[in-house]
C-alpha cells in the first residue's frame, strides 16, 4: 500500500467520526476519521502506510453494526477544475 488514507464503506448512516476513529485505533494512530454526510462511507487516515495496511487487512469484510465493511486504499481526488457544470468559461 502506498498511502495511509483509507476508504471505508457500507457502514450505518448514523455512524459518527468518533465511532470510525475508535474502530481503527487498535491498528495504529488515527490522524483523521471523516464520515461523509449520511451516505454510509468515509475516510480514515492512519499515521503510516503500514498501519493503514494492517487496518485494511483487519477490518475489510468484517461486521460493524450488522453491516459488512468495505475497506480499501483511498484513490486520489480528481481535480474539480476539469468539470464543466454548464457555466460559462
Amino acid at each position: 500500500m502506498q498511502g495511509s488514507k483509507l476508504y471505508v464503506g457500507n457502514f450505518g448512516y448514523s455512524t459518527t467520526d468518533t465511532q470510525l476513529e475508535e474502530l481503527f485505533a487498535p491498528f495504529g494512530e488515527v490522524k483523521s476519521a471523516s464520515v461523509i454526510g449520511d451516505k454510509g462511507f468515509g475516510f480514515v487516515e492512519m499515521s503510516s502506510s503500514e498501519e493503514a495496511e494492517k487496518a485494511k487487512e483487519g477490518l475489510n469484510e468484517t461486521d460493524f453494526g450488522g453491516r459488512t465493511l468495505r475497506v480499501d486504499e483511498a484513490r486520489p481526488q480528481k481535480p474539480r477544475s476539469d468539470r464543466n457544470f454548464g457555466g460559462r468559461y
